[in-house]
């Protein structure tokens, strides 16, 4: 599980505060949009998931460390690796970085929940065998 996945991020006027630099809780949208973009290339659409197995994903847990800040109209990459995959959970390792210069780092625990019951549920199979490849 040592894939990483490359998504690109360009920094908009409505992810800066008034001085153009990104607001703290934009990158959380960046790193979720990597997130949804990675199940895509798997081919899994989360909306797919929600209407057909009545799942969704949802943060659990989340670990950030803001090093140096992005501005307005920065071109980003923020890289995503799955660290270790259980019953009802992915642990995502992400990096947002500008060139080479690692600007911001995550620890994603991001859980399977059955939206009927609003509880845990089970990685489906096919999943988790995608994600573990």
């Amino acid at each position: 599980m040592n894939n990483t996945f490359q998504f690109p991020v360009r920094v908009y006027y409505e992810d800066t505060d008034a001085g153009g630099v990104v607001y703290h809780a934009s990158y959380l949208h960046f790193f979720e949009r990597a997130r949804t973009e990675f199940l895509r290339t798997l081919n899994f659409s989360q909306n797919q998931l929600l209407h057909e197995q009545n799942i969704a994903f949802v943060v659990k847990s989340m670990n950030i460390d803001y090093r140096f800040p992005a501005c307005l109209d920065d071109a980003l990459i923020v890289e995503s690796e799955v660290v270790e995959v259980k019953g009802a959970t992915i642990l995502f390792s992400q990096i947002l970085k500008r060139d080479e210069l690692v600007l911001t780092t995550a620890t994603v625990k991001v859980a399977c929940v059955d939206l009927g019951k609003m509880k845990p549920a089970a990685l489906p199979a096919e999943v988790k065998a995608a994600i573990s490849k």
